[in-house]
């Protein structure tokens, strides 16, 4: 669908059945207990199993060591939840808030409402907010103080980044993927045009519904939201802030049975009708169109294209001077055409970060070559956002292991993340020596991944 993410759920059944189990699973009858103790912090059955449950509820494969695993890591949370407290560290409420606010509404939108979240999880949603707000606040401090750890190491010298390459094995030195860098120039087809010939559909449309023809029937033969049209339009129960905000705006205006005027979103054009509306939650169909680009529109922009690749290829005018002068792109006109990537500013792509249709109008080109006229997407990527194209391979950095002299940065990276690793692992292991620890029998079979912990369960288990 395409208003509204989507969690993947899946049914829980707890594992007690008869007898004394493997470390995995509990004995028959076993009812919620204490079963580690690290410090003054306690980690009882019923933890394990919410999150078990959650991470279940969210898709995760499960195996007879998921149990093992969750102790593992909630042992290990627990070493720098006592060490956040020691430190005075303090709950970021607004990152826990948000936090809260979406698993609740991931939730919602899975089951259908407040109703069937309790009745999954067996617990009042007022519940479930309180247990949840607790875990998300631990979670505050733990990473906290995990961050904290791991930037405690000291700023590294080219000398620690050189001795660190001298001492791996040039095999497991990182691998630079193939690299472009790319200049375009862009010709916009006629948008406005095409906005106003979609509007008039929905208008007329949305003329038909008021004039008695039902709204499912029409979402089924006319909206372009896969997702909803086969169920004409629905969108089913969600609350509200899953939705564009100006799409979530238009349906709770709404009283159940109007339909809306047209709503804008990046999506596209809707129409929409409220069937119900619970709280901050609500149930509308909706019909999506999205802007069509005629032929004419292609033609014309492929022609301009066509003449400004051959001037150049004439040495008539540069690449740069022609998209100075003639690129409807404001991002890369100013640059003479030179693309970067709008998230880190970096002017190097990688094949992953480049839109297919640009990817395949220039894989096969050497440096300096220039693309036929294609069709593509701006940096918004949405519908609508059509462009007509070309691009011009200015770099090449074929894949390489990493060196010094021309990956310096990325290696950097490596160590840093390195030593970051060892000074959390360091910490952990420090931790265990000089915690009181105590881990139930039932656990004692688990294989952990690090064998501090299962010393500790063969321990405890005398």
């Amino acid at each position: 669908m395409i208003l509204m993410k989507k969690i993947l759920l899946t049914v829980f059944a707890a594992a007690a059945l008869g007898g004394a189990l493997s470390a995995q699973n509990y004995p028959a009858g076993l009812i919620d207990k204490t079963v580690a103790v690290v410090g003054n912090e306690m980690i009882s059955i019923g933890q394990i199993e919410n999150e078990l449950m959650y991470r279940k509820a969210n898709g995760m494969a499960s195996d007879a060591s998921m149990r093992c695993e969750i102790l593992e890591s909630m042992l290990e949370a627990k070493l720098f939840l006592m060490q956040a407290r020691i430190d005075s560290l303090t709950v970021n409420q607004d990152m826990v808030s948000s936090a809260l606010t979406q698993r609740i509404d991931q939730f919602r939108q899975a089951l259908g409402g407040d109703d069937q979240v309790e009745e999954y999880f067996g617990k009042p949603l007022y519940k479930l907010r309180q247990e949840w707000r607790s875990q998300l606040e631990e979670q505050s401090l733990t990473q906290q103080e995990q961050s904290d750890v791991a930037s405690k190491i000291p700023d590294l010298t080219p000398y620690d980044v050189k001795v660190y390459m001298e001492g791996m094995d040039p095999e497991d030195l990182p691998v630079v993927p193939i690299k472009y860098q790319l200049s375009q120039i862009c010709v916009y087809p006629d948008r406005e045009a095409a906005n106003m010939a979609v509007k008039e559909k929905l208008l007329g449309l949305r003329e038909r519904i008021v004039n008695g023809e039902r709204f499912a029937t029409l979402a089924r033969i006319y909206s372009e939201d896969p997702g909803s049209a086969r169920r004409g339009g629905e969108l089913g129960m969600a609350p509200k802030s899953i939705f564009w905000p100006v799409f979530s705006d238009a349906a709770m205006s709404l009283k159940p049975g109007v339909v809306s005027q047209i709503v804008e979103t990046p999506d596209g054009f809707h129409i929409i009708e409220v069937i119900e509306k619970k709280g901050d939650m609500f149930n509308a169909r909706h019909i999506l169109m999205k802007p069509e680009y005629t032929s004419e529109d292609r033609e014309k922009a492929f022609k301009t294209l066509d003449s400004l690749r051959t001037e150049i290829l004439n040495g008539a005018v540069s690449f740069e001077l022609a998209a100075r002068f003639y690129s409807q792109d404001p991002a890369t006109r100013t640059n003479g055409g030179q693309m970067a990537d709008p998230n880190t500013g970096s002017s190097y792509f990688e094949i992953d970060e480049l839109k297919p249709q640009d990817y395949n109008a220039i894989k096969d080109l050497a440096v300096g070559e220039i693309s036929s006229p294609i069709e593509s997407l701006d940096n918004e990527g949405r519908s609508g956002n059509t462009v007509y194209k070309i691009v011009k391979v200015d770099q090449i950095i074929p894949a390489h292991t990493a060196t010094f002299e021309h990956d310096y940065m990325q290696l950097q990276d490596e160590v840093q993340n390195q030593k970051a690793m060892a000074a959390v692992d360091e910490f952990i292991e420090n931790k265990i020596k000089e915690t009181s620890i105590v881990i139930d029998p039932i656990f004692k079979e688990c294989d952990f991944t690090r064998a501090s912990w299962k010393q500790v369960a063969l321990k405890s288990a005398e």
